[in-house]
């Protein structure tokens, strides 16, 4: 265990601020709610970046920008958005020492200006459909911060598409849905639940919301990305038409989908452990860290020549790797240094080694001796790279593990308020109950409806609040 970690077991929320201090991912700003993202921190995100971008790209997505200030008449045209949004909004009334004819929002979410242009740029079928995407900053007051789960300002994608018809526009509030799935489980290693959510926690202005639910290692849940089917509803309030091949005037059918640094939390929270961190491979910033070890001066030579050979060839077979060449601190030093950062791969490069003819390497996601062995000199890229395919398939294997371990399922209400507490985890539970079945759900027992997944047994069953005939099971846990 790090010496300054809690121990998970002990305060789990505790644990979590002490691995994000250790590991330097973040540090608070002046402003409470909002945070500074360090350098790792920073690279762990362009690497999720990264890989959603190509996503996008692939799926026939575009690359936008819309400006950060949001005349606050554009969220007043649609009713519910306003309202939804109206205790997290930031508002501007100066500007140049003068107070603004209109206040100006800064950004919480994009639909009402990119409506703004949308009803400027489509004016025919031919138009449709209109895919694009943003990487952006928004503002939501936050009044519970937690760095990368909740903040003030944090930094996320938001797609927003544009149809001709309400079933493509659903087809692709699911397709993209699916496409957080993939990158959730493929990428952070992640194994996400993705679902509908209920009418009561449906996004403020959409008539279909998704999201994907991770689990964090205390049980509670982690809503980490969500899509929605926005009808027609942003589109008549900025009276977005096309026309139809029939030569009359249509309202286009919207999408709206995003993630956030919040996925950083998922990663932390997901695989973690009181070591500190623990990265998947494909967004580690570096997959590879090499520490050579001497003892006096004559093996620091050859030592170090050896080292840096192995990093540089590395390096040239596409593996990020860093060689940490320091000389003022200890080789204990730098092994905890990486290992709370949660480096894949540890080499240890000593005399030893150099007779041996190999590197004694530590796997992050195997702490102490089951996860030590050698690798020879020889083709050492091949098999790091086949060490790091292994180390993915793992930690997404482990988190499958523990979440199935913390997944149960009950039959009545009452049963559900006994064990919460003592197994707090995700409960697979029938489900037909409403606004006011939740919010006592909530009320009683601070658990909420986090989704009902798109994947469905083929049976139904009787709603363990409400005694209702169900056909749907959902997810029911705490979260954050």
């Amino acid at each position: 265990m790090a010496e300054n970690i809690t121990p998970r077991k002990s305060d789990y929320s505790q644990w979590y601020q002490d691995v994000i201090r250790e590991a330097e991912l973040a540090d608070s700003a002046p402003v409470r709610g909002c945070m500074v993202i360090r350098p790792w921190g920073y690279a762990i995100w362009e690497n999720i970046q990264k890989g959603l971008d190509a996503r996008f790209r692939a799926t026939g997505h575009e690359n936008v920008y819309f400006p950060l200030f949001i005349p606050q008449s554009f969220l007043q045209k649609e009713a519910e958005h306003v309202e939804g949004f109206s205790p997290e909004l930031a508002v501007v009334t100066h500007g140049g020492g003068k107070r603004l004819e209109e206040p100006l929002v800064v950004r919480p979410t994009s639909e009402t200006i990119i409506n703004h242009f949308f009803s400027k740029w489509i004016g025919s079928y031919r138009d449709l459909p209109m895919l694009l995407n943003q990487w952006a900053n928004v503002v939501r007051w936050e009044l519970r911060p937690r760095a990368f789960i909740r903040t003030t300002e944090f930094l996320w994608q938001e797609g927003h598409t544009a149809h001709a018809t309400e079933a493509e526009a659903r087809a692709e509030a699911v397709r993209m849905l699916r496409v957080y799935e993939e990158f959730a489980r493929k990428v952070l290693a992640v194994p996400v639940i993705a679902g509908r959510k209920t009418e009561r926690e449906k996004f403020a202005g959409a008539v279909e919301s998704y999201s994907i639910e991770s689990m964090s290692g205390n049980g509670w849940a982690l809503q980490s990305g969500t899509s929605h089917y926005l009808g027609t509803n942003f589109a008549r309030a900025f009276n977005t038409r096309f026309l139809d091949e029939n030569n009359e005037q249509q309202y286009v059918h919207q999408s709206s989908w995003g993630v956030s640094t919040r996925l950083v939390g998922a990663v932390i929270t997901a695989h973690g452990d009181d070591h500190g961190l623990k990265l998947p491979p494909e967004i580690a910033p570096r997959q590879v860290a090499v520490v050579p070890i001497w003892k006096s001066e004559a093996e620091k030579a050859g030592v170090l020549q050896a080292a840096e050979r192995i990093a540089s060839d590395l390096e040239a077979a596409g593996i990020r790797t860093k060689l940490d060449d320091r000389d003022t601190v200890s080789p204990g030093f730098k092994f905890n240094h990486w290992e709370v950062r949660g480096v894949p791969l540890r080499f240890e490069v000593g005399p030893k080694d150099l007779a041996g003819g190999h590197v004694t390497a530590s796997a992050r996601n195997r702490p102490g001796r089951e996860g030590k062995f050698t690798l020879p000199f020889e083709g050492l890229a091949g098999e790091t790279r086949s060490r790091l395919a292994s180390i993915q398939s793992e930690m997404l294997a482990d988190a499958e593990q523990r979440r199935d371990a913390m997944t149960y399922e009950v039959r009545t209400y009452e049963e559900f308020k006994a064990v919460f507490e003592e197994k707090p985890g995700f409960y697979r539970l029938w489900w037909a109950g409403g606004r006011e079945d939740e919010e006592r759900l909530q009320e009683e027992t601070r658990a909420t409806v986090r989704n009902i997944p798109l994947d469905q047994p083929d049976a139904e069953g009787t709603c363990f609040m409400t005694g209702r005939p169900a056909r749907s099971m959902a997810i029911v846990a705490r979260a954050y």
